[in-house]
């Protein structure tokens, strides 16, 4: 989920003068930078520069703490970069509090009936998220997916996996309004989320797996997708290992995209990895 980092990165950046409004000229800066970012090859001078945004968009917000656009961009900021570079648990957890806070703001300022998502009885969450339209699909899915790495970083803790079941609403929600958002990053998700835990636990593998091909599916050219699916069958179909070693040698043997650099460098060094460690 780089990409989702790399776009925070981005609209932090244009944060500066006037949070609401981004003029022609910083729009081209923006393209430019984009391009520079995804095209960089060192995923370690990225994960070192990112705290610098994290400040930067702290900052943005305590001065418009109400501003959808930067909320959302703080959710997706904290939750990327704990999900994507953040070893250390404590630390993981104590980011992705802040990414479910900024994304539980942002959903807010733009449906006032999910104000309490965290709180509300659960069959008033459903409702409430069923009157989510189309036009607030990024805030629906901003928040759902900075809730989804705050409960990932708490996979021990069974009060916060609890909460496991809220977040799937809301992701299913983004699904019926608009399945390709995202390039359906909601589907990996959702599959993510379904593996959280083993099946005797309440854990639902092969919904899990239904779901992370039908992301291949509608991005087959990204190849994170792939490697969740493939990470899924070595931990929870470990005799569907074969395949999953087939996925991750077509993996190991592309290059990265010139377009997308970065992503791509991080995936396929995690294939290849994986690979080595199998036997």
């Amino acid at each position: 989920m780089l990409t989702v980092l790399l776009a925070a990165l981005l609209l932090a950046t244009l944060g500066g003068g006037c949070a609401s409004m981004v003029s022609n000229a910083t729009s081209d800066l923006a393209d430019s930078l984009s391009a520079s970012i995804l095209s960089h090859d060192d995923p370690e001078t990225v994960r070192q520069g990112a705290p610098a945004y994290l400040l930067m968009i702290d900052s943005l917000i305590a001065r418009d703490p109400d501003n959808p656009e930067l909320l959302l961009a703080g959710a997706r900021l904290y939750g990327s970069y704990s999900g994507a570079f953040v070893q250390d648990p404590e630390r993981a957890r104590t980011l992705s509090a802040r990414a479910r806070d900024y994304g539980l703001r942002a959903l807010c300022t733009v449906e006032k009936g999910l104000c309490r998502a965290s709180s509300m009885p659960y069959p008033e969450l459903e409702q409430a998220v069923a009157g989510v339209g189309s036009s607030h699909v990024p805030q629906l899915y901003g928040a759902a997916a900075a809730w989804a790495t705050w409960v990932q970083a708490r996979r021990d803790d069974w009060v916060a996996v609890a909460d496991k079941a809220r977040v799937e609403v809301m992701m299913q929600r983004v699904l019926d309004l608009d399945e390709g958002y995202l390039d359906g990053s909601a589907h990996l998700y959702l599959g993510v989320l379904d593996l959280l835990l083993p099946g005797a636990l309440g854990g639902r593998p092969e919904q899990g797996r239904q779901h992370l091909e039908r992301a291949i599916e509608l991005a087959p050219d990204e190849p994170e997708n792939t490697l969740f699916l493939a990470e899924a069958l070595l931990e929870h179909r470990p005799r569907r290992g074969e395949e999953a070693r087939a996925l991750l040698g077509a993996l190991a043997g592309r290059e990265p995209r010139p377009d997308h650099l970065l992503e791509d460098t991080v995936t396929l060094a995690r294939a290849r990895e994986i690979l080595a460690a199998k036997p």
